[in-house]
């Protein structure tokens, strides 16, 4: 390492330090010596912190190879898995013999109380291990809920009691320990993927420290404004939970790194040496969509057809855009070859179309995406508000029958097969009923055959009762001859066009489905059989109009095909 510095660790470690600038030699990782982890048992280090003045290296089997250095600090304080072995290998001399520890390596020391957890007191580990009946190290269903249970509650709700910290919460504490740590010599910054990371050469991936430029997200009063829109009347979530996801991912976001130097991208325009990172520069590209109609039109894909507006691709610049987009002052001689009634049009465009109203996408994309948006758009009109995004609908991924798709597994289907397999409407009502919220959706084949049942049957009921329509004289459609079955069947269908809309409106269509397909199928049923078969065509024809304007957004081609008939 740098500064003559030798370093015990795994060579995935190694690997990533030698291309973060920390080897004598960048990007060298060359092996100096192989130990195994029996050779270092038993040996005399220094935590770093710690009131002992030395400790001795110990097995636990739990510590993996692929993460970390795979040398860990012991703290049977606060980690379960740590204590768990500690207590165990203080107390089985069986266990010390099988692994060849010295009872002299454990027997003076103890746990040092240092993070203080309301209801767990400073000892938290052993109360945790004692709640969940840990009697092992082997125990590893209990050790794993008192690990998440310790650390989760340590971070969040747990106060130091020990050091130069003493006092701080934890998640303060956490960076003044680190800056300490750094400050002292005691440590060193590492980074490494969170999980494995496999590239598409089948390389296993590592942190390297490049050149790149950053977009500093955690600026405070940048983060404010966001925050403040994402809370505000005026952005809309659909979901509590999405909600909160943008808020924890707010308070997360920091520096973020919007330059590379391979791959497809626009150029950094004052570093053309880099690309704009994907997830960066896809931000506000929605407000193109507002005028590609105008420069564009249709089959010019590649924009390099002049649109009906008539403006050649290679006449626009970054002032055309200014005057569109942002209500710059017309100034002919930045755009010669574009008259000021052509660009109008296209202010026009936009102005009318955006703000966005609202943007579909999945979950994973809340931590990066669809927040450096609300950031950008931020950005882009600081005082124009009305052009901030009003909306955002997440999802979760989408499973099969309960199962989450894989070729492997065979269970997977594409769009195009289960249109071949289902049909159109139905694949949409199964889609449907899959969820609206975070949790993963469920397709089921199920729901999709049950879906086909259902329409064909309402379709012929539907085309039986308009055998006889042409006689109907509307003229004797009289309310105040409605009978006490009429009355609630037409109060049903009221309440129940008034749920649907409400549905729509929060984005929740497996309710929709719920009550404007399932439920007026079920009304419809309960008022013919009260009827006795003399129901009012009047109300049947009014019932047959309702069902299909609110399902016509799930199944169109279906709704539309019947409505024609």
């Amino acid at each position: 390492m740098k500064n003559d510095e030798y370093f015990v660790m795994s060579q995935r470690a190694a690997k990533n330090m030698a291309y973060q600038e920390k080897t004598a030699v960048d990007k060298d990782y060359t092996n100096l010596c192989t130990v195994t982890g029996a050779q270092l048992l038993g040996k005399r280090v220094k935590a770093p912190l710690t009131s002992y003045e030395f400790v001795h290296v110990l097995p636990l089997p739990s510590i993996l190879m692929n993460k970390g250095t795979g040398i860990v600090t012991s703290v049977p304080s606060d980690s379960p898995d740590d204590f768990a072995m500690f207590n165990d290998l203080k107390n089985k001399k069986g266990l010390r013999e099988k692994l060849n520890v010295e009872e002299d390596w454990v027997k003076d020391f103890e746990p040092i109380p240092i993070i203080d957890i309301p209801g767990y007191g400073n000892l938290a580990a052993i109360k945790a291990c004692e709640e969940f009946k840990v009697t092992s190290w082997k125990d590893a269903e209990p050790l794993k809920k008192a690990k998440e249970l310790c650390y989760q509650k340590g971070f969040y709700e747990g106060v130091m009691c020990i050091g130069p910290c003493s006092g701080e919460k934890v998640e303060d504490a956490k960076l003044s320990t680190k800056a300490l740590l750094l400050a002292n010599g005691q440590a060193i910054t590492y980074h490494e993927p969170e999980n494995e990371v496999i590239s598409r050469t089948e390389d296993t991936c590592i942190v390297a420290l490049v050149d790149q430029w950053l977009m500093k997200y955690g600026e405070e009063q940048w983060k404010n404004i966001v925050m403040d829109h994402v809370k505000s009347d005026k952005f809309e979530c659909y979901n509590p939970k999405t909600e909160n996801e943008f808020v924890k991912i707010l308070d997360w976001l920091r520096e973020w790194g919007c330059s590379r130097t391979l791959g497809l991208g626009t150029r950094v325009p004052w570093d053309e040496q880099f690309v704009i990172e994907s997830l960066s520069d896809s931000t506000i590209y929605m407000a193109y969509y507002t005028i590609a109609a105008g420069l564009q039109g249709e089959d010019n894909l590649d924009g390099k057809k002049t649109g009906p507006i008539g403006i050649k691709p290679e006449s626009l610049n970054v002032a055309a855009y200014d005057y569109i987009f942002l209500s710059a002052e017309f100034d002919q001689s930045k755009y010669p070859e574009i008259s000021q009634e052509q660009l109008d049009k296209l202010r026009y465009e936009f102005n009318f179309w955006y703000p966005m109203d609202m943007r579909c996408s999945a979950k994973d994309l809340i931590r990066n995406h669809l927040t450096m948006s609300l950031y950008n758009h931020t950005a882009i009109w600081p005082n124009q508000p009305e052009k901030w995004t009003r909306s955002y609908f997440c999802n979760g991924y989408l499973l099969r029958n309960g199962e989450k798709m894989s070729k492997s597994l065979g269970n997977f289907i594409t769009l195009r097969q289960s249109l071949e397999t289902f049909g159109t409407d139905a694949t949409r009502v199964a889609l449907a009923d899959a969820g609206d919220s975070l949790d993963d959706g469920n397709f089921e084949d199920e729901t999709a055959n049950a879906a086909i049942l259902k329409l064909f049957t309402f379709e012929s009921w539907v085309k039986k009762q308009l055998e006889n329509v042409g006689t109907l004289d509307f003229a004797d459609h009289k309310p105040e001859n409605y009978d006490t079955w009429d009355k609630i069947f037409v109060n049903e269908i009221a309440k129940i066009v008034k749920l649907t809309q409400k549905n729509y409106n929060e984005m929740k269509y497996r309710m929709v489905l719920k009550h404007g397909f399932n439920e007026m199928l079920s009304v419809k049923e309960s008022y013919l059989i009260g009827k006795q078969n003399k129901a009012n065509p009047f109300i049947l024809l009014n019932f047959v109009e309702a069902f299909l304007i609110m399902l016509n957004p799930i199944t169109p081609h279906f709704c539309q095909n019947l409505w024609q008939s």
